[in-house]
């Protein structure tokens, strides 16, 4: 008889633990889903908020590979590009005096190159030395921040 309401009390308990822990109240979800929210605000915050600091810092790394490919136009040549030519000396074989002795077919770069805000950069050159800038998100010299002057020298 002792084995029967054994049984008995361990399906008691058994039926206690199910209903106690049969899932999550709509006041739980609630909690869960409002703490979701919030977590995905900041982060969407904080993410949002820096566009333009990625761009500055995606016109620096093109700055870097242009001028990479300013000196390979100035191997092949013995001179860069004169402001004349411009960087367009890079995508096409220049006809403007001092033509290159040799140019890498298929050109240093396969378009011309704009900066992160889709501007051109500025490039200045005596044929032995050059500058190139990228004038920042607002399109004027000078600034701070983001509106600053981006600037490779060679």
């Amino acid at each position: 008889m002792k084995q029967f309401s054994d049984i008995a009390l361990l399906r008691q308990n058994r039926k206690r633990r199910t209903t106690s822990e049969e899932g999550f109240t709509l006041l739980e979800m609630m909690i869960v889903l409002v703490i979701i929210a919030v977590i995905a605000g900041l982060i969407t915050v904080n993410v949002m908020g820096r566009p333009d600091e990625a761009k500055a810092t995606t016109t620096k790394s093109n700055i870097g590979s242009i001028t990479a490919a300013l000196k390979m136009y100035r191997l092949d040549s013995g001179s860069y590009p004169t402001t004349e030519q411009g960087l367009k000396a890079l995508v096409e074989r220049p006809t403007t005096p001092p033509v290159p002795s040799s140019w890498a077919q298929g050109g240093y770069l396969s378009a011309p190159p704009l900066d992160a805000w889709q501007k051109p950069y500025e490039y200045q050159s005596d044929g032995m030395s050059f500058t190139i800038r990228s004038l920042g998100r607002d399109g004027k010299q000078g600034g701070e921040g983001v509106d600053a002057d981006i600037d490779g020298k060679g």
